[in-house]
């Protein structure tokens, strides 16, 4: 084989019920995952009981923004309004050269983390189309080692912004995989309703995928989510509709949010909240009680919506900070949901990785016979775990080769309290 990943604790444990795996890998794919592989391989890790799992997937991110802080200036409110303001004065500065640059940076640092996976929303409301040049390029550029699945945004509303929706129409002929739009920044409701009938056909039309920013709002009035749940329904597009952000779904009241779910779920419309971004940018008119503006994420799981996390921005106008560490998203993710229990813990790690896979559409993703050979090994013993202290990625496997290694560094105590670490070690 040419790699094999030897003592592995998988996330969701063994079917036969083993505590630690070998798994190996052959031409890219996951050729076994045994107690025991009686095999050698040209390369071994041995994982020495430390967690392995699927790759970390953000399933909502701006590429094209991202490591654009404090150009043309620095976002004084801190608003999203402001941020959208300011993205507007730097679109006429941007270069295709300086759009790749940030973005490969940005990549590596990803991978580097172990995600392996993106799905990057690109404005396409600049007649140019020079930022979705620039990040089909990216996307080519890192197809040996990363998917990068993108999102045609129409950042100034559809039918707001002059050709906006003939500049989407051109995106997606270029290669731009997924519809997306932004019902909420059109400039009436009925406008908003009416983008998002315009957009569902399109996509329908083409057999497309949707994914829109959808009631980015405070205002539980902002009920976007519901037309888009209703027009997924209508037209069959069952599994292929993601409503991201609904942050107003935290400020409704609960009477409607009783009927609001069930019909997302029968709609088959997954969510993504953006947990970092979403407590950062909402509730910023509110004085106190203070609303923290992320949507309902333990029951919307609790009702069998697929719901993922995702980062949304990285030093861009509308977030100062980030890295790529989707455990930091979980992490964030589980302490403003409450989801603290055990079970809910665990789902939160789900949110970064499985989940998203799915709102992705992602072939072969898993830790199972036959799979993507993608694979990352965290210094932690168990998903909660790896929430819990952001685990090291002490290797990251993409395409079946070791793109990324760090040494250990978790210091964690066992329940009698004292020390306990775990070696990691390269065998060749």
């Amino acid at each position: 084989m040419d790699l094999i990943i030897r003592r592995a604790v998988l996330a969701h444990g063994h079917p036969a019920g083993h505590a630690t795996v070998d798994i190996g890998i052959e031409a890219g794919r996951i050729a076994a995952v045994e107690a025991r592989l009686d095999t050698q391989a040209r390369e071994e890790i041995d994982a020495a009981g430390s967690l392995v799992s699927a790759p970390f997937i953000d399933a909502h991110f701006h590429m094209d923004a991202t490591l654009s802080y404090g150009l043309p200036r620095v976002n004084a409110s801190g608003t999203l309004l402001e941020g959208i303001a300011l993205w507007g004065e730097l679109k006429p500065h941007l270069t295709q050269e300086a759009l790749v640059e940030r973005a490969l940076q940005y990549c590596d640092w990803a991978v580097a983390r172990g995600l392996l996976a993106i799905r990057s929303h690109v404005d396409v409301c600049d007649p140019r189309l020079l930022a979705v040049e620039a990040l089909l390029e990216v996307k080519r550029r890192v197809a040996p080692y990363l998917d990068l699945q993108l999102v045609a945004f129409p950042q100034d509303g559809v039918l707001r912004s002059a050709g906006a929706f003939d500049n989407l129409k051109r995106a997606i002929a270029m290669g731009v995989d997924v519809v997306g739009g932004i019902p909420h920044f059109e400039r009436t409701m009925a406008d908003g309703a009416e983008s998002v009938r315009l957009l569902c056909e399109f996509a329908a039309e083409r057999g497309l995928r949707v994914d829109m920013h959808c009631d980015e709002s405070d205002d539980p009035l902002s009920r976007h989510i519901e037309t888009l749940a209703a027009h997924t329904h209508r037209l069959g597009l069952q599994g292929r509709v993601t409503g991201s952000h609904l942050t107003s779904m935290h400020s409704m009241d609960n009477y409607y949010v009783s009927k609001l779910i069930p019909l997302m779920r029968e709609s088959g419309v997954a969510a993504i909240a953006n947990p970092l971004i979403n407590i950062t940018l909402q509730g910023r008119a509110d004085t106190y009680p203070k609303r923290r503006g992320m949507t309902r994420v333990p029951e919307l799981m609790a009702a069998g919506v697929t719901v993922a996390f995702g980062h949304d921005c990285v030093m861009d106008p509308w977030y100062s900070l980030g890295s790529g560490d989707m455990l930091e998203v979980a992490q964030m993710g589980l302490h403003v949901a409450q989801m603290t229990g055990v079970e809910a813990s665990r789902a939160c790690f789900d949110a970064v990785t499985v989940n998203p896979a799915q709102i992705l559409g992602l072939e072969g993703y898993g830790v199972a016979p036959g799979g993507a050979a993608n694979l990352v090994v965290l210094d932690a013993r168990d998903p909660i775990e790896a929430i819990r202290l952001r685990a090291a990625r002490l290797a990251v496997v993409s395409r079946g080769k070791i793109v990324s290694r760090q040494p250990a560094q978790r210091a964690s105590l066992t329940l009698d309290g004292r020390p306990d670490s775990v070696d990691f070690k390269l065998q060749r």
